[in-house]
C-alpha cells in the first residue's frame, strides 16, 4: 500500500533542529525524514482488531512537531520505527476479526488512537488504564505490539497517512449518519479540546484566557462554549480567518499577537483587568489575570507569559506540546499559588455529574456544532502531494486544519 512512512535519521534531525527555524522550506523538502512509498499492509494483530481504510486524515500538530524535528526526544523510548503517520481520522472497517462484536464491515467510523493496556491485551490493565485513563497507560512497550502512545508512531498499527491501518475494536467509534466527513475527522482533536477545557472549572463570572487560535486553540473554545461554560473567554489570535472562527465560536474578546513585550503586557493587562508592575530587570509583574488560563501554543512565550496573567489562586493549563522550551520564569507559578494542570489526550469526563466518555461527547457535540466547525477543515490534499500538504499545515496565516484524502471511496 502507498502510505508516508517516517523513520528516525539523526542527521536530519540535526539539520532540521539547526537550520530548520531560518530556512522553513526544509520542512517540507527531502530532508525531512518522510516519504511517500509502498509498504506492507499491517497485520490484525488478534481476532479483536479491525481494519480501516481512512478516507479523511488530518494533519496533527504532534505530526507536524515529529517531521519537523520540533519535539522533544522523551518520547523515543516509547514508539517503533518506521511508522507511518497520522492518527485524525474518519475511514470505513474493511474487515475485523472473529471476536469483534458491535462493528460492522462497511461501518464509518472515527478512531480513538491511545495504545493502552485493552488494545494490546494486557489483563489485569494498569491502574490508569483502570480508571479508563488508556492515554496514560504505562504499559506502552509491552504486550501484543510495538511501542507507541499512539495509532501513528507505532510500527505495526499503520497510521492514518496510509491507505489502510489496524485498530483494536475499542479504540473505534461508529460516526453518526448525520455527521459529515468534513467535521468527523476532527473528532480525535475536539477530544483533546475537550479534556483540556474540562481540566478546569470555570464559573459563569470569571474569566478564562485561552493563548492561540490554531486548530487546538479555536477547538477549545468550542469545547468550553459547547459544554454550557458562560465565562468571558479572552483569546489571542494572529490572523484574521483565526479572529473570525474565534468570534464565531463564541470568544468575547479577541487579542492581536504583539511581539514588543511591554506593549503585549499593557494589552493584555486591560483585557484582564490586571496590574502590571516593572522591574529593575526581567519582564513585567502582573497583579491579577484570567481565572483559568488555557496555553494551547506551549511555547516558552506563551508559557511565560499565561503563567503571569493567570491571577493568584487560579488555574494554568498547558493544552499545547510543549517540546523544549527555554527561559520560563517559574516564579509566579509559586508566588501566586497558581496550579499548573496538563491536558494529553483524553479521559474520562464529568458532565452534569455523570462520567463520560470522551469520544462520546466529542461525536454527540460535533452534530450540534457542525456549521461552525465545517469551516475549520481545509480542502483535503492527496498524500502524494504531501509536501504541498505540509507547506500548508505549516502556513497557519492561510487555513486551520489541513487534511489528506487517503482512500476517495472509504
Amino acid at each position: 500500500m502507498k502510505a508516508l512512512v517516517y523513520r528516525r535519521s539523526i542527521p536530519r534531525y540535526l539539520l532540521l533542529k539547526l537550520l530548520g527555524p531560518r530556512m522553513p522550506s526544509l520542512y517540507s523538502s527531502g530532508a525531512a525524514p518522510l516519504s511517500y512509498c509502498d509498504t506492507p499492509e499491517p497485520e490484525l494483530p488478534n481476532e479483536s482488531w479491525v481494519r480501516i481504510a481512512p478516507h479523511l486524515a488530518g494533519i496533527c500538530g504532534s505530526d507536524l512537531a515529529t517531521i519537523c524535528a520540533k519535539n522533544s526526544p522523551y518520547l523515543a523510548p516509547v514508539t517503533s520505527l518506521p511508522f507511518v503517520l497520522g492518527h485524525e481520522l474518519v475511514g470505513r472497517i474493511t474487515e475485523k476479526g472473529s471476536a469483534v462484536s458491535g462493528l460492522a464491515v462497511g461501518d464509518r467510523v472515527a478512531l480513538h488512537p491511545a495504545l493502552g493496556c485493552k488494545v494490546r491485551g494486557i489483563d489485569p490493565p494498569c491502574d490508569a488504564c483502570g480508571q479508563q485513563r488508556d492515554a496514560l497507560c504505562r504499559n506502552l512497550t509491552r504486550g501484543a505490539i510495538s511501542a507507541g502512545i499512539q495509532t501513528g508512531f507505532c510500527r505495526d498499527t499503520g497510521g492514518a497517512f496510509g491507505a489502510s491501518l489496524v485498530a483494536h475494536e475499542s479504540q473505534v467509534y461508529k460516526v453518526p449518519d448525520a455527521l459529515s466527513d468534513e467535521v468527523a475527522v476532527l473528532c480525535e482533536p475536539f477530544a483533546c479540546a475537550l479534556h483540556g477545557a474540562l481540566r478546569a472549572q470555570v464559573g459563569e463570572h470569571e474569566t478564562t484566557l485561552v493563548i492561540g487560535c490554531g486548530t487546538i486553540g479555536l477547538l477549545t473554545i468550542a469545547a468550553l462554549r459547547a459544554t454550557g461554560c458562560k465565562a468571558r473567554i479572552v483569546t489571542v489570535a494572529r490572523f484574521d480567518h483565526q479572529k473570525e472562527h474565534a468570534k464565531n465560536l463564541g470568544a468575547d474578546e479577541i487579542l492581536p499577537v504583539v511581539r514588543d513585550t511591554r506593549d503585549r503586557y499593557s494589552m493584555l493587562a486591560k483585557a484582564l483587568g490586571a496590574e502590571v508592575l516593572e522591574p529593575e530587570l526581567g519582564k513585567p509583574f502582573v497583579l491579577g489575570g484570567a481565572d483559568v488560563t488555557y496555553d494551547c501554543i506551549a511555547s516558552a512565550q506563551t508559557i511565560d507569559d499565561g503563567v503571569r496573567f493567570t491571577r493568584s489562586g487560579g488555574t494554568f493549563v498547558l493544552v499545547g506540546m510543549p517540546g523544549m522550551p527555554k527561559g520560563i520564569d517559574w516564579t509566579p507559578l509559586w508566588f501566586q499559588e497558581v496550579t499548573l494542570k496538563a491536558s494529553y489526550a483524553y479521559g474520562p469526563e464529568s458532565v452534569d455529574g455523570a462520567v463520560c466518555d470522551t469520544f462520546d461527547i466529542a461525536l454527540n457535540l460535533l452534530q450540534d456544532w457542525e456549521p461552525k466547525l465545517a469551516p475549520l477543515v481545509g480542502t483535503p490534499f492527496e498524500l502524494s502531494d504531501y509536501r504541498h500538504a505540509l507547506r500548508s499545515a505549516l502556513a497557519t496565516q492561510q487555513n486551520v486544519k489541513t487534511v489528506f484524502r487517503v482512500n476517495d471511496n472509504a
